[in-house]
């Protein structure tokens, strides 16, 4: 099939060059401006860099050695079958659930075991492309994404249990029931697109694309030499996942923290900040409050983060629980809103780019919006009624 006459006909405009650049100025100038004039332009200064320098040390290593423990981890799993063990497992669900083939259970798997572009190295494999028609497979990222990060996202927030003083498991385990709702929801929608574009029997691969049968190869390695090479192979990646999330982190986050914090006396001091975000929820809490639920109206920069960063939105949770403006049921919904989003806005372009559908794109981020809302206002809800039943004795 010609994937040609899919794409737009009309060429876009390109702005011209002294256009951009005066944009680009005045956007930059309003942005200092929006800081400087409450805070003052020394201080200003004074917190993004401290702020900056106290997220790469506090929050950006943490999340480096979840990253390096959690991949020498799934690559022991992968080594030794446990993966595949998990794909016959999840396989019966798929096609019910999200109308993939079996395969794809494989990708949630490898996606939540680390990144969301772990996707597309199954997907540049035509033996694997074989189980799947040409409408399913743009949906690979809007699943791939939805379940990307989601172990370090649930050690992580398992790790603040100290923090909360209260047991996060039971709001954990509901936040990750709720990314896969919120997935559900995605696939669906991005299903709905592309089944209208391409039809349900076209397939993924054509005949003259098919793959050779490859020769098996022999491992001649020991039990000790393959548990150490995978341990460390998934190390390495961990530490290539950890740096991958530190400009996320530093520069997302920094900003959102600026725009979060209510600082009455500025210092130049590390987290101060103007306080607009919450001053926005509170406008909109009508709202936020039946659909999230959050303690505080502070607590919407998590999610709003999570667009362009889980690491970022991950690295903003424990200051919140820490002032109290944050509670377990809040971290069900954090839970849910960053793996399921997990920074889809940074990573859609490239991802639909790999798989050649590049001009879906628009569509994936529209149907991974309305899944990330699902997932949570379904751990919004979730929660509710497992602490009442809870209550109930």
């Amino acid at each position: 099939m010609n994937m040609e006459k899919f794409k737009p006909a009309r060429q876009k405009k390109h702005m011209p060059l002294w256009l951009s650049a005066l944009i680009c100025l005045v956007l930059v100038v309003g942005v200092f401006a929006l800081f400087a004039i409450p805070m003052g332009l020394s201080n200003m200064f004074s917190t993004l860099m401290n702020t900056a320098h106290r997220l790469l040390v506090d929050t950006c290593l943490y999340i480096m050695a979840i990253a390096v423990l959690m991949g020498a981890l799934s690559a022991l799993f992968t080594e030794f079958g446990v993966v595949d063990l998990l794909n016959k497992i999840l396989s019966p669900l798929m096609k019910p659930l999200y109308d993939l083939p079996g395969a794809a259970s494989l990708g949630v798997v490898t996606t939540y075991l680390s990144d969301n572009p772990a996707i597309l190295s199954l997907a540049d494999d035509k033996g694997f492309r074989l189980f799947f028609k040409r409408y399913q497979l743009p949906a690979l990222t809007n699943i791939g994404t939805a379940f990307g990060m989601g172990l370090i996202v649930t050690t992580f927030m398992l790790g603040q249990e100290g923090v909360a003083k209260t047991n996060l498991m039971p709001a954990i385990l509901v936040g990750n029931l709720s990314a896969i709702i919120g997935s559900v929801v995605s696939t669906r929608i991005m299903l709905g697109f592309t089944k209208k574009l391409f039809g349900k029997d076209a397939p993924a691969v054509e005949e003259k694309d098919l793959p050779k049968p490859d020769e098996l190869r022999k491992k001649e390695q020991n039990l000790g030499m393959r548990t150490m090479n995978a341990l460390l192979e998934g190390g390495k990646s961990g530490v290539t996942l950890g740096l991958g999330i530190i400009p996320g982190v530093v520069i997302i986050c920094t900003l959102v923290m600026m725009l979060t914090s209510s600082t009455e006396t500025f210092t130049g001091a590390a987290y101060e900040g103007i306080g607009l975000l919450p001053k926005i929820a509170d406008k909109i809490n009508f709202i936020l409050k039946p659909l999230f639920g959050f303690a505080s109206s502070g607590a919407v920069a998590v999610p709003i983060t999570a667009l362009g960063s889980a690491g970022a939105a991950m690295g903003m949770v424990p200051a919140l629980l820490e002032n109290g403006l944050a509670n377990a049921h809040d971290v069900a919904v954090f839970t849910a809103m960053c793996m399921c989003w997990s920074g889809y806005l940074s990573t859609h372009v490239s991802m639909m780019d790999s798989l050649g559908f590049k001009y879906l794109t628009g569509k994936a981020i529209l149907s991974h919006t309305v899944g990330g809302l699902a997932a949570g206002a379904a751990a919004n809800w979730i929660y509710r009624l497992v602490a009442l039943i809870f209550a109930l004795g």
